[in-house]
């Protein structure tokens, strides 16, 4: 049987699709206001996303999902260094998004934060920092529960966009949280932060290496004499590994407060590019 509307029916059905086009046009942030349109496109993430999957020999030599956001997190490009989505894990494609979203709003330019001296410094903080200051009894235990993921925005489809040019996270808040590695901000010339990059794929470590290697053939890791917690200024925010045994059981303590476990076939993080 067919529905009929009145006139009434029909003012309501106006009523209903003008509030949704509102509250789409209030999640959609490809405006004015847009920072997407000074950090690299979907083009160019992918090529350094796939050069620096290349150059990473740690891990499990998997293909790999990566995410650009910008100081708004607002989603500016989504790429997979495979033949097709298929061919790297399809949860880590959200994963990305989450720690690009994470190291974005955890992190400070030089123009947002005073060191002891009263410098500017700011504060870079990598995903990879998160880890053990998020764990029970750490000092940023429950951070990871704050400021979910929004899951219209990350499951939308059609999924055979997924991670090309017209990916529908794309001009969009993703949200999330992530507290293991593969998430940097990134810094423009004069250590500004314009957003964030997030890796996922395989080890968390290896999503940090490969985080970093993308960061710096971008050229957005302009943070030489940014703050950070791993005590080399030449790598700020780099992953950290100083987690101990813990002889009862249960997660291992960092020396520093911000370490991150170690992982299968791990590299050295030092040997990572120095920052700019």
């Amino acid at each position: 049987m067919s529905r009929k509307w009145g006139s009434a029916g029909v003012k309501s059905a106006a009523l209903i699709m003008s509030i949704v086009g509102g509250a789409n046009a209030e999640r959609n942030n490809s405006g004015d206001n847009n920072g997407c349109r000074n950090l690299p496109d979907h083009n160019a993430l992918r090529a350094a996303l796939v050069a620096a999957t290349a150059a990473e020999a740690s891990g499990l030599n998997n293909q790999m999902w990566g995410t650009i956001v910008d100081r708004d997190g607002v989603v500016c490009a989504v790429a997979f260094t495979g033949t097709n989505r298929g061919a790297q894990w399809p949860g880590s494609r959200v994963i990305s998004a989450q720690k690009a979203n994470t190291a974005n709003s955890f992190s400070l330019d030089s123009s947002s934060r005073a060191n002891s001296s009263g410098q500017s410094a700011g504060l870079a903080l990598s995903t990879a920092n998160l880890y053990s200051a998020t764990q029970p009894g750490g000092n940023l235990f429950g951070l990871q529960e704050s400021n979910p993921v929004d899951p219209e925005v990350a499951y939308q489809g059609p999924s055979s966009l997924y991670g090309t040019g017209r990916d529908p996270m794309t001009g969009q808040k993703i949200g999330g949280v992530n507290v293991f590695g593969g998430g940097l901000a990134l810094y423009s010339e004069g250590k500004q932060i314009v957003g964030a990059i997030g890796v996922s794929g395989d080890t968390s470590c290896a999503d940090h290496n490969i985080a970093w290697r993308t960061r710096h053939a971008l050229s957005f890791d302009h943070l030489m004499g940014v703050g950070g917690v791993s005590g080399d200024p030449t790598h700020p925010d780099n992953i950290i590994f100083d987690i101990t045994a813990n002889p009862t059981g249960g997660a291992g303590k960092s020396v520093g407060g911000f370490g991150h476990p170690v992982c299968l076939n791990q590299a050295d993080p030092s040997a990572l590019p120095p920052v700019q």
